[in-house]
C-alpha cells in the first residue's frame, strides 16, 4: 500500500478516505497513534491515506479533483478562530462574573 494523501488531520483524511471508498478504491487511514501520542495540540500532517499500488492512479486522480474543489474563503479560518475566542472571551467573563456574585452573596 502507497501514501496517496497526507491530510492536515485525521478528520481530514478519513473524509478522503471516504471519498476514495465510494468510488470504489479500498483506502485506509494511518497516524492515529502518532496524532494521539502529541495529545490536543492541533497536529498537522501526521495522517495519511493508502491505497493498494494498482489504485494510486485514480486515486491521485479523485484526490485532485478534490483538491481544485477546496474553495474555501481566505478569511474563513480566521473568522472561526475569531468568533470561537470571542465565544471563550464571553463564557469566562460569565463564569468569573458568577463567582463573584456568590462571594457576594455569601458575605
Amino acid at each position: 500500500m502507497l501514501i496517496v494523501y497526507k491530510a492536515q488531520d485525521i478528520s481530514e483524511a478519513h473524509i478522503v478516505a471516504g471519498m476514495l471508498q465510494a468510488n470504489g478504491i479500498e483506502a485506509h487511514v494511518g497516524g492515529y497513534y502518532l496524532q494521539g501520542a502529541i495529545g490536543d495540540i492541533g497536529t498537522l500532517n501526521l495522517a495519511n491515506v493508502h491505497v493498494s499500488d494498482e489504485d494510486v492512479p485514480l486515486a491521485r486522480s479523485i484526490i485532485r479533483e478534490y483538491e481544485g474543489n477546496d474553495q474555501k474563503p481566505v478569511d474563513d479560518t480566521t473568522e472561526r478562530v475569531t468568533s470561537r475566542r470571542l465565544g471563550n472571551l464571553v463564557i469566562g467573563f460569565a463564569v468569573v462574573f458568577i463567582i463573584l456574585l456568590f462571594i457576594a452573596l455569601d458575605l
